[in-house]
């Protein structure tokens, strides 16, 4: 079939960081609009006399040296001579992402920034924008399958072999230079619109994931508070249906219409500027939930996520409403086993435990062994069944006493080995709502109380944990704890 393309380009060698991203942008934008034009024609009954095609921007860097660098950044790195290389997409969500990474390796390395046309077509479905309406009737009547004239999404290029550590490259390369390809990107950046309700570029670097919509809620309350005091960390409030709130400072407008029917894991973004600000993510209860909406947020690289919610706590001195610091995690959630065997550890990662002790102590004012009287520090379970209780109790006791866990719950592990596999930090901060070893459940009328009383101060806590870690440099909250044998350049 007769191919319908754009003129190709010629690749192009850049040591301005800036001006690579630019005709990395120009590239994406002219084929991406190639693509929704013809579209845009074939609504209008205009039948394309071949199949559409035009193809990702990608970027190739080289290594000609085994040589060590100075930088305690843990990646920008190219780890063996060779050509290295990836597909890219979204330029202007990843503005800043792009030209930091290129700076790096430029700093490191030398040589130049290579931006040209790869050989992997952009699906149409990918060229056409979430929030961008097309003329679906037309098009339907037309009775054509789209697919006939244009390019739809390939799986072949959208799995995590190279996170997962399990691509092979040809000898001599081209080597990997991000974890994620474009496809992959832009899989993800289309679902995270369905998932949670808003757009990806609301997203900020750190993010708390919940399993609860008491934290919701007190999360809404406490931004709308600080949008209305003029609050001067956060720029905005952005809800569900892309519903943003600024701040006083800014007019305290309001726009955006919010939706009829709740996304299935709605986000909130409390926005700052440079993505400095707070994403948090109601997932709902259970693993698959949490590693879907892990393995989506992802791509966008954030700098940290942490889980808090609820759990069953497993030691007869703990409390209801005690909090449970995670040192390490039993995973029987089964939901990562293909992708992360279970013999590969998930370690604490010392930056975020001492943000999240450090937040505990500030928010409840305590220190030492006040400190230790209301958080356990130790293993997290987190289990695939809620009923587990309904289970012989003697197998399941005796792992968990085997194991020293001193809490269970159904998302922190998946949370925590979907942060190790992306190459995130991460951390875990639950509360005890029930003791289901020691018959102490809660009664309806004590339920409000507990929550009316521990959620404001447990989310707090998160909060004052993400500012603490936002102030860290990226050496340090970026641990190469977290990096491979042969790791990519980009972050």
């Amino acid at each position: 079939m007769t191919l319908i393309s754009p003129p190709r380009l010629e690749t192009q060698s850049f040591t301005d960081p800036a001006k690579a991203w630019e005709h990395l942008a120009y590239i994406y934008h002219r084929n991406t609009r190639f693509i929704r034009d013809h579209l845009d024609a074939l609504a209008k009954g205009n039948v394309p006399a071949g199949r559409v095609r035009a193809c990702y921007p990608q970027v190739e860097v080289r290594s000609t040296s085994y040589s060590k660098h100075e930088s305690t950044l843990p990646y920008g790195y190219l780890h063996t001579p060779g050509l290295y290389r990836t597909t890219v997409t979204a330029p202007d969500l990843f503005k800043g992402y792009f030209q930091e990474q290129f700076a790096v390796i430029l700093k490191n390395h030398g040589g130049t920034i290579d931006i040209g046309e790869s050989d992997t077509p952009i699906p149409l479905h990918f060229a056409v924008q979430p929030n961008e309406r097309v003329d679906g009737d037309a098009l339907n009547a037309l009775n054509i399958p789209l697919r006939d004239m244009f390019d739809a999404p390939d799986l072949a290029n959208t799995d995590d072999e190279i996170a997962n550590g399990t691509y092979v490259p040809p000898r001599g390369g081209p080597y990997p230079l991000s974890s994620f390809t474009a496809p992959r990107v832009d899989y993800s950046l289309f679902r995270l619109a369905h998932y949670t309700g808003t757009d990806a570029d609301h997203f900020q670097n750190f993010v708390i994931f919940t399993n609860y919509a008491f934290y919701v809620d007190e999360f809404c309350r406490i931004a709308k508070e600080y949008m209305r005091s003029g609050h001067g960390d956060y720029t905005s409030f952005v809800e569900p249906g892309n519903v943003v709130t600024d701040n006083m400072l800014r007019g305290g407008g309001v726009a955006g219409t919010t939706p009829v029917r709740a996304p299935q894991m709605p986000a909130y973004h409390l926005k700052a500027e440079r993505g400095k600000g707070i994403t948090m993510v109601n997932i709902g209860v259970g693993p698959s939930n949490a590693k879907t909406i892990t393995d989506h947020i992802a791509v966008l690289r954030p700098h940290a996520w942490i889980m808090l919610g609820h759990c069953a706590g497993l030691r007869n001195s703990q409390e209801l409403g005690d909090f449970v610091l995670a040192h390490a995690y039993l995973r029987e959630d089964h939901v990562l086993d293909a992708d992360l065997p279970l013999t590969v550890p998930v370690p604490a990662l010392a930056e975020v435990q001492v943000a999240l002790e450090q937040a505990v102590e500030e928010i409840t004012q305590t220190e030492g062994v006040e400190t230790k009287k209301i958080m356990r520090t130790g293993t997290v379970a987190t289990f695939d069944n809620r009923n587990w209780e309904l289970r012989d109790q003697t197998e399941i006791v005796r792992q968990l006493s085997q194991s020293r866990a001193v809490a269970l719950d159904m998302e922190s592990a998946t949370i925590a080995a979907n942060g190790f596999r992306f190459r995130v930090p991460y951390g875990t901060l639950l509360c005890v709502s029930d003791k289901p070893l020691h018959g102490e459940l809660k009664l309806p009328g004590m339920a409000s109380d507990f929550y009316r009383t521990q959620v404001n101060r447990h989310l707090q806590i998160g909060l004052r944990a993400m500012e603490i870690l936002r102030n860290e440099p990226a050496e340090r909250l970026h641990s190469r704890k977290l990096r491979s044998f042969a790791e990519t350049a980009f972050q």
